[in-house]
């Protein structure tokens, strides 16, 4: 969105092309955990809070915007620890929080879960479809359906994160790095130092966003993230199942699990027909590239996650072009 935004792509040389990834979380949300999330929403009872991305993205049948239209209690909240408090207010309702995100939101939700055991919260529960981003980045790397020749790497996942974990996909992959902010400026830093590296065919990991990312990132946030949660194996939207690079609660913290709390049965649907959201996300297809793009998905009226999320593709191109 921000390369969208500050118009780079039209400066660059048609040498150089910028594809987007699967960078939105809301994007690579599966339509099945969409499905189950409207499903438990429209049990009795249940509240289901989420961020407001999610309200509108579209299910097999219906988005959680659609359900609370018919009726269904589902509030938009800022951070997990807002849910938590609907939870202590709401003593006779299951709260239930649809958390989505990478690095960067899961350890703000560990942190939530360790405060709702503190408290003894009994209707406290979180459908975690949360997504670590170095399993899609080597299944990216090591694809044959697009030619990646460097990564422009996050700078909020790596605040987290840290440098480290990028070196297994410089050296294996043969991949080079640069982690950037997101001004105008650092991307375009970010980019040169990845031009750089190419033209002398090197791969190693560079720092550019160096004011808010070191080396080894947050400890205290990992161990938060660790402490809650485990890796497990994932769907992602385009990419398929990919393995551990999910978060399911430890053992310690399955009280809090909304997806055992709440057993529906959530059949595998078709995606919508023509959407190509799933080749967006591989950096297959851009956006225009779409049949429905412009047509029948617009941000009034989307097919598709990418045309939904703010921080999504196809959302950015109909903004910008």
């Amino acid at each position: 969105m921000a390369i969208a935004r500050s118009g780079i792509k039209r400066l660059l040389p048609e040498r150089i092309e910028l594809i987007s990834g699967p960078g939105c979380p809301v994007c690579v949300t599966s339509q099945r955990d969409i499905d189950r999330a409207v499903k438990i929403a429209g049990i009795k009872d249940v509240v289901m809070t989420t961020f407001g991305d999610m309200m509108r993205v579209p299910g097999s049948d219906a988005s959680l915007e659609d359900v609370k239209r018919g009726g269904a209690d589902i509030r938009v909240v800022y951070s997990c620890l807002d849910a938590l408090d609907i939870a202590g207010d709401n003593p006779s309702k299951n709260i239930v929080f649809m958390g989505v995100g990478f690095e960067t939101t899961s350890p703000t939700v560990g942190a939530t879960l360790i405060e709702a055991k503190k408290r003894k919260v009994k209707n406290f529960f979180i459908l975690s479809n949360f997504k670590l981003i170095f399993p899609a980045l080597e299944n990216i790397a090591r694809s044959d359906k697009v030619r990646i020749d460097g990564f422009i790497c996050p700078g909020h996942v790596s605040v987290i994160t840290g440098s480290i974990p990028y070196e297994r996909i410089a050296k294996r992959y043969k991949k080079p790095c640069v982690i950037t902010g997101f001004d105008d400026d650092d991307i375009i830093k970010g980019i040169d130092r990845l031009v750089g590296q190419i033209k002398v065919k090197t791969s190693r990991v560079e720092i550019e966003y160096k004011r808010a990312v070191r080396k080894q990132g947050n400890e205290k946030a990992r161990r938060v993230l660790q402490s809650v949660f485990k890796p497990a194996d994932t769907d992602w939207r385009g990419l398929g199942k990919i393995r551990r690079s999910g978060l399911k609660l430890k053992n310690e913290y399955r009280e809090f699990d909304g997806e055992k709390k709440f057993k529906v049965n959530v059949p595998e649907k078709a995606l919508p027909r023509g959407c190509a959201c799933g080749e967006v996300l591989q950096g297959i297809k851009s956006p225009p590239d779409c049949a429905l793009f412009r047509k029948k998905c617009t941000p009034q009226n989307p097919v598709g996650p990418c045309m939904v999320s703010s921080e999504g593709t196809c959302a950015a191109y109909y903004r910008y072009g």
